[in-house]
């Protein structure tokens, strides 16, 4: 989970790339960088246990997965959720 420096949820602000559930996030997109000179592709990490915690069970969870990254497949690329999955 990346570190959040707040006093009560209400005062919680995550980076733009980060989706989030309330003040709870659940997934970001790590944009392509150089490091000491040589490339770093993009990342889109997901934060396991706050979708654990709110999957009600694992069907819940694995469509829960599926909807965050492709969401953040859609931020990452600049296009619309609805682009990169016409069927969710």
């Amino acid at each position: 989970m990346p570190w959040v420096e707040h006093t009560s949820p209400d005062d919680v602000v995550l980076d733009t790339d980060v989706l989030d559930d309330g003040s709870v996030p659940l997934a970001r997109v790590l944009p392509a960088h150089r490091n000491d000179g040589r490339e770093v592709p993009p990342r889109i990490v997901v934060y396991r246990r706050p979708l654990e915690i709110r999957a009600h069970d694992r069907d819940d969870l694995a469509d829960l997965v599926r909807d965050v990254v492709v969401d953040q497949v859609a931020v990452l690329l600049g296009r619309d959720p609805e682009e990169i999955d016409p069927t969710g």
